[in-house]
């Protein structure tokens, strides 16, 4: 079973438009133990309507350390009846300079490493789960989640 920590909100003014920037730190157990950690990160004001997200799965005990772990950049969205996910290249990640999630994956090894459909499990939760990201995908008020 899977359990999402919530972290509060951090927002931010775009360096690019000065509109706000909304980014989520949430941490995932399985079953009791620490299993990820996924960051979100949206702007209600920018032409796309899309998330920036990764997914760090690995080990995430007192000894582990980055090479321990994987990271999973995506973008995440809203169609007209469902959610779409797409495992994005490092590169284009706003995490792709940080190093303690674990070696960032592209789009092609991300698809072909066995932990790709944990992340999609993972995505799931978030759009079933995490509030802040509901209200975002649903076009909801900042907050009114």
């Amino acid at each position: 079973m899977i359990a999402i920590e919530f972290e509060p909100p951090t927002i931010k003014l775009c360096e690019c438009c000065g509109t706000e920037t909304v980014s989520l730190t949430r941490f995932v157990y399985k079953d009791g133990d620490a299993h990820a950690v996924y960051y979100a990160q949206y702007s209600r004001c920018h032409e796309t309507d899309r998330i920036n997200g990764i997914v760090s799965l690995g080990e995430w005990g007192d000894s582990a350390t980055p090479n321990d772990r994987l990271a999973f950049p995506f973008q995440l969205w809203a169609s007209e009846d469902n959610y779409n996910v797409a495992l994005v290249d490092a590169a284009a990640s706003p995490w792709s300079h940080v190093t303690f999630l674990g070696r960032l994956l592209d789009r092609a090894e991300a698809l072909a490493h066995p932990w790709h459909n944990e992340v999609f499990h993972i995505t799931d939760h978030m759009v079933s789960d995490d509030p802040e990201i509901k209200a975002f995908l649903s076009g909801a008020p900042a907050g009114g989640a």
